[in-house]
């Protein structure tokens, strides 16, 4: 079964984005790219992956800093060495998701994918989300999230994100006209969801 298309995923916390991008991964017999980013990042930084992982997925509080050094549209001509830890893995991230892109279909999760390559066309931005009992629910038993913490870790993870996306692409997580396919895979299996995404891009076994 082949894929045409580079796939990003952008999710709520507990909706199973991750494990989405695997079944869909499995169906179409492609790579998903996920925490699989840092590692990547952090050997060609040679910076400890651990470091990146403290920030994976979280803008820096460097606002002030990115507009006085002119580096907030994170264009070209830009220098890492000053930047703090956050802004270095979004831009090695941003670079290496780049060159995977041109290496062929694959499929990305998170990490502003869906922005960082804005300008190709053979993309398809999915953005997946549940209802909230559903996470709390799967954050207890999948992610070994105490109960009496369930719904903050949700809410708390799910503004983190939202900053990063905001932060870093200057539009709005979680805004349906950012994407061209949002799923409520509540009542989903994971399977469920990539026959959603096969049937709405025209693929077939």
């Amino acid at each position: 079964m082949a894929l045409n298309s580079i796939i990003t995923i952008a999710r709520q916390f507990g909706s199973g984005g991750r494990e989405i991008g695997s079944a869909l991964a499995k169906e179409f017999g492609v790579k998903c790219y996920d925490k699989e980013l840092i590692s990547i990042a952090a050997k060609e930084s040679g910076i400890d992956p651990e470091i990146f992982e403290d920030v994976d997925e979280k803008a820096a509080n460097s606002l002030l800093y990115s507009l006085s050094m002119g580096l907030y549209s994170f264009g070209s001509g830009y220098g890492t060495g000053q930047l703090p830890v956050n802004d270095r893995l979004y831009l090695l991230q941003h670079k290496i998701i780049k060159q995977l892109a041109e290496e062929g279909p694959c499929i990305f999760v998170g990490r502003c994918a869906d922005y960082v390559l804005r300008d190709r066309n053979d993309i398809l931005r999915l953005f997946i989300y549940a209802d909230k009992d559903f996470r709390i629910k799967r954050a207890v038993e999948l992610k070994n999230v105490p109960q009496s913490k369930a719904e903050h870790t949700v809410d708390k993870t799910d503004k983190s994100r939202a900053n990063y996306y905001n932060f870093y692409s200057g539009r709005k997580w979680g805004l349906t006209e950012n994407y061209d396919l949002c799923i409520n895979r509540t009542k989903l299996t994971d399977k469920q969801v990539a026959d959603v995404v096969k049937e709405y891009l025209n693929v077939t076994d």
